[in-house]
């Protein structure tokens, strides 16, 4: 496996920047398009309105082309939303990174480079208008290239992104996905994220029934180095902490403050994938 490091975007990374963006939305059109045709309220359109056409002009013909028709349609449903979203990104954000992302402190944009290829990517502007007495960063345009997935990338991206919230001070990280994006949801829920609601930014949204989620990490950032302190110091059973424990070594915050004390820690063992067990 070809090694990767993470760096900070360079003007020179643009173009690929775009083009792993454009690949990885793209690809989610298809498995939206099958997801709308497993819908109840679509299997009845797409044979009520063919056989009541039948029914009343006696007509196969007319009968096939309207189901044609509709499928164009739904196919049109589907499609619109991811274009109309990738549009508005390519003219806000990223048609100028490095003055969107990284022209203040509290902001950033990384690349994973593999063979100087750009192969991921992901951002972290701050949260406009936060909760009173709250600082939140937003995680933006987390992407994998497909055939790199699996090497540990995605996840390297998110813990850049959660040691530069803490670097800043921050109380969360925030980030929105879809019901669609099924790996991305994984991944997050997976490093300690939790859903906190969900919406439908758009009626074609709703229409089709593809909520979008928030999900923000189960320990706030600022407590999780005074959580492992007490834990460390303190005799105690793991299995009275196992969603502390579990947040803190998925999310590879605190791994080499555990790793040597384990022995003090009685029961517990961690995985070399960095689970608590």
């Amino acid at each position: 496996m070809a090694p990767y490091h993470i760096r900070k975007y360079q003007e020179s990374d643009h173009t690929q920047v775009l083009a792993l963006f454009a690949s990885g939305m793209e690809e989610h059109i298809p498995a939206t398009f099958h997801h709308v045709l497993r819908l109840p309220r679509t299997f009845l359109l797409l044979l009520g309105v063919p056989i009541a056409l039948l029914l009343v002009y006696g007509s196969w013909i007319l009968a096939g082309c309207c189901t044609c028709m509709l499928l164009l349609f739904l196919w049109f449903i589907v499609e619109y939303p991811w274009r109309q979203y990738m549009s508005t990104c390519l003219r806000t954000d990223l048609a100028d990174i490095i003055k969107s992302y990284l022209s203040s402190r509290d902001s950033c944009f990384w690349v994973a480079e593999c063979e100087r290829q750009v192969v991921g990517m992901v951002g972290v502007l701050p949260v406009k208008d936060p909760p009173l007495g709250k600082k939140q960063l937003e995680l933006l345009h987390m992407s994998v290239a497909l055939e790199h997935r699996g090497k540990g990338i995605a996840k390297a991206l998110v813990r850049t992104v959660l040691q530069f919230a803490r670097d800043q001070s921050c109380s969360e990280v925030i980030l929105e996905t879809t019901m669609m994006q099924h790996g991305a949801l994984a991944l997050y829920q997976g490093m300690g994220f939790q859903k906190t609601g969900q919406s439908f930014f758009t009626i074609l949204r709703r229409l089709v029934d593809i909520p979008t989620f928030q999900l923000i990490p189960t320990c706030p950032l600022a407590s999780i180095h005074f959580l492992v302190l007490v834990l460390l110091d303190c005799d105690f059973e793991c299995k009275r902490f196992p969603e502390t424990l579990q947040v803190i070594v998925q999310n590879n915050l605190t791994l080499k403050l555990l790793e040597p004390r384990c022995s003090r820690i009685g029961t517990m063992r961690v995985k070399a994938n960095g689970a608590a067990v």
